[in-house]
């Protein structure tokens, strides 16, 4: 990776699991601080933001299993090695091997529905909880309409049995990521072109559109088992969570992102921003002017 993007920042790679090592970057001090990426992206979603919040947190970037220069292995018959709760536990893995016991989480996309596992699972470990762009797996799928399927098509295209998918993936990963970026609301515009070639050179790696679908086929189906679990037996999140979303993004359109948050946490807050779902990177300043306040423990109106 362009190592500009990321000036002063160390990059390691850990291993977490008997099947899997993830790479992070890791820069800045103070309290640590994990920040989680999303679909079809790396940890370099962050390089607008990681500046400034490297002058009041030690942040811990990492590439989730199956995307990035992180380990993709070949999923299982439930896809249980590609569910949330196993890449929760990745990633509470590598904050103690870095000896983070404690931490806060900012996490987008796909990293905020790993994130949400996180926080359930473990939530001596998470002190405070930012969620970009989503409602809950369960909520997006019980309430899916016409309206949501054809915008977010990628999530039933993905789910389809291999090797489908993954031969159309890897046959243009470019394009792919052009597809599925471009078609959102700002277009490509908002992407820094070093930060997309890295995109497009991560897509690529053996693997990777194997590690991606498997993924969306464990949210399709162990993670609802999860999350139906947990509502059965009324489990919340114990920390304070802030939710934000784009306000011309799909998830605002199509769903009440906070009221669904609310059925799940006690302490939390949230409002959408006038952009639309990549929001590190479409409107940097205004994520830090809400997220700052709330993870350093400030009221947030």
């Amino acid at each position: 990776m362009d190592e500009d993007l990321f000036p002063g920042f160390s990059t390691s790679r850990i291993a977490v699991a008997a099947d899997a090592a993830l790479h992070v970057r890791t820069g800045g001090e103070g309290p640590p601080l994990l920040l989680v990426h999303g679909h079809p992206q790396t940890h370099a979603i962050w390089h607008k933001v990681a500046p400034r919040l490297a002058r009041h947190f030690t942040l811990v970037l990492a590439d989730l299993r199956g995307y990035g220069d992180s380990s993709k292995p070949q999923g299982d018959a439930d896809h249980a090695n590609y569910s949330k709760r196993t890449m929760a536990q990745d990633l509470l893995t590598l904050m103690q091997t870095l000896g983070h016991r404690k931490f806060s989480v900012l996490a987008h996309d796909r990293g905020a529905r790993v994130a949400h596992r996180l926080a359930m699972d473990h939530p001596d470990a998470v002190r405070r909880l930012v969620l970009l762009d989503v409602a809950p797996t369960l909520a997006m799928y019980e309430q899916t309409s016409q309206d949501f399927a054809t915008a977010y098509w990628h999530w039933f295209f993905l789910i389809q049995p291999q090797p489908l998918p993954e031969r159309l993936i890897a046959a243009d990963p470019a394009a792919y990521v052009r597809d599925v970026m471009g078609r959102r609301s700002a277009g490509l515009a908002p992407f820094d072109a070093r930060a997309l070639a890295e995109y497009m050179r991560c897509l690529a790696l053996p693997g990777a559109a194997h590690g991606i679908c498997e993924d969306y086929r464990a949210s399709a189906g162990i993670d609802l088992q999860h999350e139906r679990e947990d509502r059965a037996a009324g489990r919340k999140l114990l920390m304070p969570v802030l939710a934000l979303w784009g306000e011309q993004g799909v998830v605002h359109r199509c769903f009440e992102p906070l009221e669904e948050w609310q059925k799940l946490a006690d302490d939390v807050r949230g409002r959408p921003l006038p952009c639309g779902h990549y929001i590190a990177e479409e409107a940097p300043a205004l994520l830090l002017e809400q997220v700052l306040p709330f993870l350093q423990g400030e009221s947030q109106a």
